[in-house]
């Protein structure tokens, strides 16, 4: 059996609020990559919920957040995808991340 890591490292300001994060996944070659916003979940099988951390530097800027969570949603749609294979989930995500794609886009104008 292999066992690996997966290493986030946030700096805070003195209010505790991010300043810097960095990850690193040494077996898929990603070294101290640096990024504004994270999302990270793990499920909890035993109480049936979703444990989940925030963080988004100083420096995220709003529209980037947009998009950094369209793009989460896409990814989310994906996995149910691959998890279920259920059509009209992945149907009703694609169809919320249309509707979501032209809220952002129309809020830019």
């Amino acid at each position: 059996m292999k066992e690996t890591e997966i290493t986030i490292k946030v700096k805070l300001d003195n209010n505790n609020i991010p300043e810097q994060i960095s990850w690193s996944a040494p077996d898929g070659g990603m070294l101290d990559e640096s990024s504004k916003a994270m999302l990270l979940s793990f499920w909890d099988s035993k109480k049936k919920e979703t444990l989940k951390m925030d963080l988004w530097t100083k420096e995220m800027p709003v529209d980037e957040m947009k998009t950094f969570t369209l793009q989460t949603f896409l990814s989310m749609k994906q996995s149910i995808s691959k998890a279920t294979g259920e059509e009209n989930l992945v149907n009703l995500i694609e169809d919320f991340c249309i509707e979501f794609e032209n809220r952002i886009s129309d809020q830019s104008k």
